[in-house]
């Protein structure tokens, strides 16, 4: 896994890659659903306070939001 640095990319490049994540199969925002804005707003927010990061993995060449907390350092 790399960290991308996400402050280094361009907004419009920035918005597809979130995109794409939030709106990736499989992904759980709970009982209720929520609009792709909203999601994407979440995500850049979360990624300004520090509180995830966007990596990139490249076994399955997809990028990825991280929440801080769930990070194990080994």
């Amino acid at each position: 896994m790399i960290e991308i640095p996400w402050q280094n990319l361009p907004e419009e490049t920035l918005s597809r890659m979130l995109e794409e994540i939030v709106t990736r199969d499989g992904t759980d925002y709970g009982a209720q659903e929520r609009p792709v804005s909203a999601r994407l707003e979440e995500a850049k927010t979360s990624l300004r306070e520090g509180k995830a990061l966007l990596t990139w993995d490249e076994e399955s060449e997809s990028a990825s939001l991280i929440d801080r907390d769930q990070l194990t350092i080994d």
